[in-house]
């Protein structure tokens, strides 16, 4: 079956130039729309995809492109899926997912052929290699993340820069000198656009607050335990008495677990805000003031914004930033001076490795 290249190559014209021809989204000469349509009927471009552009009506769907990774952190991936298929079916359209870790082949190849009507992108990266291709094709292109380089795009994403600053104001306000975050593993750095951006407001809003700052990883799947109670013990040793936790859930229950074990008690002994969750940060054991991180809500927006792009209410690039709520559930309270504590966090011991 040709391809949309091919017919461009046959017309003597550019690929946007074809999908603006068959689209009817912008007036083309009658000369070159003349070449186009013959190169199609001669080469038999892609028939009934075609044939719908041409009758001006839509397919229906749209594709949401998430690259399925070793590294992907299934349960937070999967929420966004669920939230954008559930918005775009409430909308009476379908998705198309597309889970290759060639991202970017995937993408092009629906944009080429005209089978959806708008592409959604999860698992945005910093350098993501879809921003210049959402760029250079036809199709409604909207990120559920925000790349570095984002200039001329469609972002949805919650404000994670406000975010982290309220939980940093929560803790300052309560009297917290020394706060420290445990963060995602280090791949997360490196491939996901919003952890950098928490840590980086986490340290510029402290810095502002007059507070001493650590950080630390919550490591891997496989080495998740081991390195959260690495960077508890760390953040404790450095006399932090708040905590920001930005990490999975199950690295939660990890430091949850291990402040417990070495008698800590939260709220009295240690301060704990849950920041960009996407689980229930109220079902632990002991439940978390938290700034979620609400699928639905950007998922929604998502759609909203694919959906305005097909008609003439046309939405302009840019961000699309999701106000922070604060959840409190009883997890900071006014900070203990040294001398109030039986047993500072500085003095404690490391648990025993076997132990959750």
């Amino acid at each position: 079956m040709a391809k949309i290249n091919e017919v461009a190559e046959a017309a003597g014209v550019s690929i946007s130039t074809v999908s603006y021809a068959l689209s009817g989204k912008r007036p083309i000469s009658p000369d070159t729309r003349r070449r186009i349509e013959e190169a199609v009927r001669t080469l038999g471009y892609s028939p009934n995809a075609g044939a719908r552009m041409l009758a001006g009506s839509r397919t229906q769907i749209f594709a949401l492109t998430e690259p399925l990774r070793k590294d992907t952190h299934a349960p937070t991936h999967m929420a966004f899926v669920l939230a954008t298929a559930v918005a775009a079916r409430r909308n009476d359209y379908d998705i198309l997912l597309l889970t290759d870790e060639d991202a970017k082949a995937g993408m092009g190849r629906v944009a080429a052929n005209g089978l959806v009507d708008a592409i959604l992108v999860l698992d945005v990266a910093p350098d993501d290699e879809r921003v210049q291709l959402a760029r250079g094709i036809t199709t409604p292109t909207i990120f559920i993340g925000v790349p570095d380089d984002h200039e001329g795009l469609i972002c949805v994403d919650l404000d994670f820069a406000a975010a982290t600053a309220l939980a940093v104001d929560r803790l300052a306000d309560a009297g917290h000198t020394t706060i420290g975050m445990i963060g995602h593993p280090d791949v997360s750095y490196e491939k996901s656009n919003f952890p950098p951006r928490v840590r980086a407001a986490f340290e510029a809003r402290a810095r502002e607050r007059g507070l001493e700052t650590d950080f630390g990883l919550s490591g891997t799947k496989r080495t998740s335990r081991s390195e959260t109670r690495r960077t508890v013990a760390r953040l404790l040793e450095a006399g932090a008495t708040g905590f920001v936790l930005h990490c999975t859930e199950e690295a939660h229950a990890v430091a949850l677990a291990d402040l417990a074990e070495r008698g800590l008690g939260i709220p009295d002994d240690i301060s704990i805000v849950s920041v960009g969750a996407s689980f229930d940060a109220g079902a632990f054991p002991t439940p978390l003031d938290s700034i979620p991180l609400v699928p639905q809500a950007s998922c929604d927006l998502a759609v909203e914004l694919a959906l305005r792009s097909l008609g003439d209410d046309r939405p302009e690039p840019g961000l699309r930033l999701i106000a922070p709520m604060y959840v409190s559930r009883g997890s900071v309270t006014v900070a203990r001076k040294a001398s109030e504590s039986d047993s500072p966090p500085l003095r404690t011991s490391a648990p025993r490795e076997g132990l959750l």
